[in-house]
């Protein structure tokens, strides 16, 4: 026996009475995990380069369609708005009927909902009889007003000729003194009656305006649509109760559809009212719109600091907002839209030309 049967393990012995014991069925040597191929990053990794790439075109496009510019014309992205106004109540109350829905073309005057007026039309008809009860107390002062003047007239008569009887000797001063006193009470009767008239006339009049009131009240639940334009959001349905001032709805203002723009200080110094202008959205390239400069920031919207070099006055900023055409918004109400992104090109010098891409098309 050599050393390397020394140092193995002794074999036992095995009892032939009991079974073998089983053999695991493993392998001598277990295999090693191979390591797996990373293919699937492959197309991660081409799309991000034809990211990249479009991104890169879209950029050099963008640059070059801006270099491409007469040096005479200024541009700058924005968004299409319009005015937005809200139809609200006036007072708190119940929404009786629905007249108008989203996108609804709409024109000035136009009755678009109905607030319930109930509560309003039962003081209606208690002023409305307060008026008939002040009529009536009216004419009965006035009737009362004529029957004193015709007491102040017989009294007068009959003072005038006790004066003459008197100057003859034919009456005394006594009766004189009775006809003076009759005549002064018949006018103190008249002057309270024209007092009583002058009353029921303020009343008459403070019902008539109580009236009136009732009727602007009733006619300011009936909500109209203030100008021609759209509806863009119904913000209430019927049944609902509202608080004074409570939304119904907000509207576009189709008459009045402008794009804000910034410029640098260069080329916002050389826009003033009224330049023409063109607006081309991101939706119609095709299609110049166009518009007219209406407003010149005074004010940069970046706040300068106190000593400013030419590069830093040259990054501050001007709000110019750029109007479409009002008669062209007439025309084409229906195909107004808001929050439409673009470029407006403001033609600084008029003696510049419109590029070919920014002169309007024919037709519709």
């Amino acid at each position: 026996m050599n050393d390397l049967d020394a140092l193995a393990p002794p074999i036992e012995a095995k009892d032939p009475h009991l079974p073998p014991s089983p053999t695991p069925n493993l392998p001598a040597v277990l295999p090693i995990a191979k390591e797996r191929p990373r293919r699937r990053r492959l197309p991660y990794l081409v799309g991000a380069i034809v990211l990249a790439g479009a991104a890169a075109g879209g950029w050099y496009w963008w640059q070059q369609s801006l270099a491409g510019l007469p040096a005479g014309i200024a541009s700058g992205n924005g968004r299409v708005e319009a005015d937005e106004i809200a139809i609200s109540t006036k007072f708190s109350g119940r929404v009786a009927e629905i007249l108008a829905d989203e996108g609804d073309i709409v024109k000035a005057k136009q009755v678009v909902a109905r607030m319930d007026t109930r509560d309003l039309e039962t003081t209606k008809s208690r002023d409305e009889a307060r008026i008939r009860q002040a009529g009536q107390a009216l004419d009965e002062a006035n009737a009362n007003i004529d029957q004193q003047r015709t007491r102040v007239d017989l009294a007068q008569r009959e003072m005038d000729r006790t004066e003459a009887l008197v100057r003859r000797g034919f009456a005394t001063e006594e009766l004189l003194d009775q006809r003076r006193q009759q005549l002064d009470g018949a006018s103190a009767e008249l002057d309270a009656a024209e007092a009583r008239a002058g009353q029921a006339q303020h009343a008459l009049d403070a019902a008539s305006h109580d009236l009136d009131l009732d009727r602007v009240n009733i006619a300011d639940n009936t909500l109209v649509a203030p100008k021609d334009g759209r509806i863009q959001y119904r913000l209430a349905n019927v049944g609902e109760v509202l608080s004074a001032g409570g939304k119904v709805y907000t509207m576009l203002d189709t008459a009045y559809v402008y794009m804000d723009i910034f410029l640098p200080t260069a080329d916002a110094g050389r826009a003033v009212l009224g330049t023409e202008a063109r607006i081309v959205l991101d939706a119609l390239p095709d299609r110049p719109i166009p518009a007219t400069v209406v407003f010149v920031a005074t004010q940069a919207q970046f706040t300068p600091k106190a000593v400013e070099t030419r590069a830093e006055r040259d990054k501050l900023m001007f709000r110019v907002r750029v109007r479409i055409d009002p008669a062209l918004l007439r025309t084409h109400a229906e195909e107004v839209r808001s929050g439409l992104p673009g470029v407006a090109y403001v033609r600084l010098d008029p003696a510049v030309d419109w590029p070919a891409f920014l002169r309007p098309r024919a037709g519709p």
